[in-house]
This record gives structure tokens, sequence and C-alpha cells, in this order.
């Protein structure tokens, strides 16, 4: 192995590692998001079928439906970010 190809590997190796992407902070993850918006749902629905066979007040069926009706718009939201996102990377020149 001759010097030049040494500090190729060498310079291969510090730039590899440079590149490398950094752990990011944990944090709410989507996983607990998506979570957090399924049982936002199965709560509404629940107290939906409550107030339809009488054990649940129409004042609750109403608070459930706007928790659903904004975990729906925040998904809804968040998907439309990620796809726009998405659009903006497959326009970017190679």
């Amino acid at each position: 192995m001759d010097i030049r190809t040494s500090i190729a590997a060498e310079t291969y190796a510090k730039a590899r590692s440079a590149a490398a992407p950094e752990p990011q902070p944990s944090g709410p993850g989507l996983a607990q998001m998506a979570e957090s918006f399924a049982d936002a749902l199965a709560q509404g629905e629940q107290t939906a079928i409550a107030a339809m066979s009488g054990r649940a007040d129409p004042h609750a069926l109403v608070q459930a439906l706007a928790a659903s009706q904004m975990a729906i718009e925040t998904a809804v939201t968040v998907r439309d970010k990620v796809v726009e996102a998405y659009q903006e990377i497959l326009r970017m020149p190679v």
C-alpha cells in the first residue's frame, strides 16, 4: 500500500464520519403521536356509542366530537406538510 492510498483512505474515513447523521434528542415520536391520535378517536367513538344508548349526556358527546375533529385536523395538517416537504425534495436539482 503506498502513501497516497493510505492518505486517501484516512481522508475518506474522516469525511464519512463527519457526514454521519447525529442522533436526534428523543421527544414525542411519530409512533407516540399516532397512538395519541388513535386514542382520541377511540374515546370519541365510545362516547358516541354511550350517548346513543343514553349512558352519556349530550355535552360529553359534543366535547368528544370536538376532540376527534381537532385530532383529525392535526393529522391532516401534518400529512400535508410531509407531502409538501417531499414534493420540495423532488424538485431539488441533483
